[in-house]
């Protein structure tokens, strides 16, 4: 044998030659909210000892040969004494994160613990290394189980901390790992260890309540019809009104009146949270709609999401939920203007030298501003301390276009005295969610086989022309309004919008002309603060 090369399989596992193995494991690398599967080869040669990592790796991906060699050697496991090779495959995808230790880890020690190539090929892996060998969380457990399981793999090895959060997919064995040596142990079949139970079912009726209600809001009748309107045709609304009069109060309660998630858009949600590091042991499923309230100062990467391997913004955390913008007018106008396109596609899309990552973001918007800066112009009780240009200056800052975005405006007065002490209860959430779900119950049935639309929100011209036709009074009223408060074509459309989920909610088969009126009554901000 020589001077020959010869080629083949021992213990599963490839040799090229007497000198050198290789042992292929699997992992994956987050792209957007989604896995892709990630080949880890390790090819064990001779001369100086050295272990070099291609494939595009990063930072933290590069520093795991420090981590994986200390892990090793604390387990007591014995590593090639020559130059190793590790290869991320595909080799043209950047890779990042320190999810990839466990399986590096596995595939320079396979040959030697004798660990069969079929079960490393039936398994997915993901985890960070400890120095002593323990496994540690790491971000987009669930998006690698969803792609574990589309390609095939028979299970998958997550830190025991992360199981339940992974154990929501179905289809494949969900194992959770505490150490190296208990994962060497188990892929030798030396020990048995349960896949975890699929949850989705347990986590999902759990976790499905609030701890806030609508009944806590005193008075407001008209904000609450507002924010009914706008749930009930998922509509972007904005309220305005002085301080303390119950906005914030209100904008929190929004998501109890929501329809429940369904359990795909549950794990859809999750999995955004997962990618995006928010998931903790205790709170490893989401199960009501997210209520994102980011602080007026977040930057435009905050907001839209970003990085050199972008990750996910508030947005997209408020993907099937509700975006809260307090103090509207105090964010940076051009962190404003970049959510133009999400507002109107339901998705951003961020794009990098590496290429453009899309992540979904449809989610209502909710904002909140004072009518001035001090906060009082208009009001009755306590006097505005802005001059007429500060004011119109405060109220530029929001510009047009995003205005017309946002569909309904309403006015949050002062609350009396006589209902702050009222000890009646106001209508509960529950009662309010009835009326919303059978509104949206409707909206279903009249966009089914419709791609991409599943609220009045999101017709399109073509749909808005098929779905909102009005009679001659309602006609008239329109177009007067048009001319008295010089409406864009863009608020047009939003305002037959809002009137056919008003005539859904009265169960109106026609848009006539009471809920057209009511829709324009929610534009009037347009003129009273804005012209």
């Amino acid at each position: 044998m020589s001077g020959r090369n010869v080629a083949g399989v021992t213990n599963g596992l490839i040799v090229s030659d007497r000198s050198s193995l290789v042992a292929r494991t699997y992992s994956a690398t987050l792209l957007g909210v989604n896995a892709v599967e990630v080949e880890i080869e390790s090819h064990d040669g001779g001369g100086n000892p050295k272990i070099a990592i291609v494939g595009l790796p990063d930072a933290s991906v590069k520093e795991s040969r420090e981590r994986v060699s200390a892990a090793i050697s604390s387990c007591g496991f014995a590593m090639n004494d020559g130059f190793t090779t590790i290869n991320l495959a595909p080799a043209d995808l950047r890779k990042e994160g320190p999810g990839f230790d466990l399986p590096i880890a596995i595939s320079l020690i396979a040959h030697r613990t004798k660990i069969p190539i079929q079960v490393l090929a039936e398994t997915s892996m993901i985890g960070e290394l400890a120095l002593n060998g323990e496994l540690r969380a790491v971000r987009g457990v669930l998006a690698v189980a969803l792609e574990a399981r589309a390609r095939g793999r028979r299970r998958l090895l997550v830190p025991r901390a992360q199981a339940a959060e992974a154990s929501v997919v179905a289809g494949i064995d969900i194992i959770g790992v505490r150490h190296l040596r208990e994962v060497v142990e188990f892929l030798k079949d030396d020990i048995d260890l349960p896949a975890e139970p699929c949850r989705a079912t347990e986590f999902f009726a759990a976790a499905a309540q609030y701890d806030i209600d609508f009944a806590d809001v005193k008075g407001q009748n008209d904000a609450r019809r507002a924010i009914e309107v706008a749930v009930a045709g998922g509509h972007n609304i904005l309220m305005v009104g002085p301080p303390g009069t119950g906005k914030s109060m209100i904008a929190k309660r929004v998501v109890t009146i929501m329809p429940s998630m369904t359990e795909e858009e549950a794990i859809e949600t999750t999995k955004i949270h997962s990618v995006g590091g928010l998931l903790t042991e205790q709170q490893a499923f989401v199960a009501t709609r997210p209520f994102r309230a980011p602080h007026h100062t977040i930057s435009d990467a905050g907001l839209l999401g970003g990085g050199s391997n972008p990750g996910p913004g508030e947005v997209s955390l408020a993907h099937n939920g509700v975006l809260f913008l307090d103090e509207l007018p105090e964010f940076r106008r051009s962190t404003l203007e970049v959510m133009r396109q999400p507002l109107e596609d339901g998705r951003v899309t961020i794009s990098r030298a590496m290429g453009s990552v899309t992540f979904p973001a449809s989610f209502m918007l909710v904002a909140a501003m004072n009518p001035c800066q001090c906060g009082f112009y208009g009001d009755l009780r306590r006097a505005c301390r802005c001059s007429q240009v500060l004011v119109q200056r405060y109220r530029q800052r929001i510009s047009g276009p995003l205005l017309d975005r946002i569909d309904l405006h309403v006015e949050v007065p002062l609350v009396d005295y006589q209902a702050l002490k009222d000890s009646a209860p106001g209508e509960s959430s529950e009662v309010i969610r009835a009326r919303v779900e059978a509104a949206r119950c409707v909206q279903v049935e009249r966009f089914k086989g419709v791609r991409g639309v599943h609220t009045n929100s999101a017709m399109t011209p073509r749909l808005i022309k098929k779905h909102c036709e009005i009679d001659a009074e309602a006609a008239g009223l329109l177009e007067h309004a048009m001319g008295e408060m010089n409406f864009s074509a863009r608020a047009h459309d939003r305002i037959l919008k809002v009137a056919r989920t008003l005539a859904d909610l009265r169960g109106q088969e026609k848009i006539e002309a009471d809920s057209i009126a009511e829709a324009v009554n929610y534009r009037s901000l347009d003129r009273n603060l804005w012209q």
